[in-house]
Formats: structure tokens, C-alpha cells, sequence
């Protein structure tokens, strides 16, 4: 009983913890949900602390994956730089993920006065993509844990990650198939609108359950002829874009890039 009721007070203390962030970012459907489960944990702290248990234990509550949480598994899944748009589709449709675009907005900035107060003091960051003025690219989130080549962003860097992206996401169907699991409709719906921007991605004979059903394994391919003609330019211009940014910046502006070339004057000071 002593390591449940252990369990169930750290998870008390971290329930209104997040709650008091989430009202404090105004973030009133999370913290609606938050407050929910802080209710739950308290309701079982007392019945814990009042009752003797004459059975085996209750399974603890299920655990509360965050909107950070939440990113971090669709942008490991896709591979490469997204929109919160994109992240969110992918988190739905391959996670059950709860968020919204809306909730993403100013979470690049939390994740960097985090890391300001405490560098590297999270297995990982969710970051900016950096430009080729080593400037944070509107709305790209990246992973830190990342190499720098993988978020910076060249002139081709756009289409590449586009097509990595509908390769991953059509890898993760072809999968899900495989194991005889049927994919989630949300899912072929996104990879039927990447497939139409792809040569070949939705042309040609291919077995469709419907008009929005791609075959998967044709999407990758067509995804990967292309990648194929992009990749060595790619390769080397985001090479190049990640050597100056790790000659010129520092560590906080190598995760969050930097805002004006005064700043990397600074860096370069230092």
C-alpha cells in the first residue's frame, strides 16, 4: 500500500502542476482534462487511505500523455521537419493523439526558456528548424535529438521533407496492414492528399478498397524515385548550412536559431 499511495501523491503533485501551467498559458481544454485526472488520483488517494485492500491491487490510473509527449511521438515518427498541422494529423491518426494546432503555438517558446534555465536538462527538446539565415523557420518543429543536418533548411530541403514524410507515414500503414491491424481512416486520408502531389503516387494500377485508399507500399516508392533525384543537392547544401551554424551560433541558438544576424554577431563574440 505504501508504494501505491508513493505513486499516487507524485502523481498528485505533477497533476497540479500541470494544471497551474496550462492556466497560466490559458490553455483551458487542457487543463479541463488535467483537472478531470487530478480528480481521479485524489478520489483514489482516499479511497486507498481509508479501506483496507482484501484483494490484489488496482491497477495504477492510466498515465497522462502531454501535448509535448504527444509531438514528440509524431514528429519521431515522420522523420523530419513539420507543421503543426501535419503533426497533429499524424498524432491523431497513428496515436489517438488529443492535440491541437492552436496548443503548438507558443510551445517552441516554453521549450526554449526551459532549456535557457536549464540546458539540456530533457532527454530532448522540441525545436526550430533553422533557415539559411540560421533564423527559426515559421512553424517547423523539429526534435533536437536530431544532427543538425537533419534541421536545417536548403533551398530543396521543402520537397525532401515532404517526401520523407509521406514515406514514413505510408511505412506506418503498410505495417499496421501487415500485422493485420486495420489502419485508421484519418491515416490513408492523409497519405491520399500526399500521394496526389506525388509523380506516381496514386497513378497507374494500383488495388484501391476506394478512392481515398492509396496503396501504401506504391506511395513509398513513387516517394523514394523522387527523393532519389533530390537527395545528393539536399545532402550537401544542409552539410554546408549545418557547418555554419555550429561555427557561428551557440548551443541555444543551434536548438531555437537565431532571431537577427546581430544576434549571431554576439555568438560569434563569444
Amino acid at each position: 500500500m505504501s508504494d501505491r499511495l508513493d505513486d499516487l501523491e507524485r502523481r498528485i503533485d505533477e497533476l497540479r502542476s500541470a494544471v497551474r501551467r496550462a492556466m497560466r498559458a490559458r490553455d483551458t481544454g487542457t487543463a479541463r482534462v488535467l483537472r478531470a485526472e487530478l480528480r481521479r488520483a485524489e478520489r483514489a488517494w482516499d479511497a486507498l487511505v481509508s479501506t483496507v485492500p482484501t484483494g490484489p491491487p488496482e491497477p495504477p490510473a492510466p498515465r497522462l500523455v502531454t501535448v509535448r509527449e504527444q509531438v514528440h511521438q509524431a514528429l519521431h515518427l515522420l522523420g523530419a521537419p513539420a507543421q503543426p498541422r501535419l503533426i497533429v494529423a499524424v498524432s491523431g491518426a497513428f496515436f489517438g493523439g488529443t492535440i491541437r494546432s492552436a496548443q503548438l503555438t507558443s510551445l517552441r517558446r516554453d521549450e526554449a526558456r526551459s532549456f535557457r534555465s536549464s540546458p539540456y536538462g530533457r532527454p530532448y527538446y522540441l525545436c526550430a528548424a533553422l533557415t539559411d539565415r540560421l533564423s527559426p523557420a515559421r512553424g517547423l518543429l523539429t526534435l533536437s535529438a536530431w544532427p543538425l543536418e537533419r534541421r536545417v533548411i536548403g533551398p530543396l530541403s521543402p520537397r525532401v521533407d515532404f517526401l520523407t514524410c509521406a514515406i514514413a507515414i505510408a511505412t506506418a500503414i503498410a505495417t499496421a496492414t501487415a500485422g493485420a491491424a486495420a489502419p485508421d481512416d484519418r491515416a490513408t486520408r492523409l497519405l491520399a492528399g500526399m500521394a496526389r502531389n506525388i509523380p506516381g503516387g496514386a497513378d497507374g494500377d494500383v488495388v484501391l478498397s476506394g478512392p481515398e485508399r492509396p496503396d501504401p507500399e506504391r506511395v513509398a516508392a513513387a516517394a523514394r524515385a523522387e527523393l532519389a533525384v533530390h537527395a545528393e543537392r539536399d545532402t550537401r547544401d544542409r552539410a554546408e548550412l549545418a557547418q555554419r551554424a555550429t561555427s557561428q551560433l551557440g548551443d541555444v541558438a543551434r536548438l531555437f536559431g537565431a532571431a537577427t544576424l546581430s544576434t549571431i554577431v554576439k555568438e560569434e563574440a563569444r
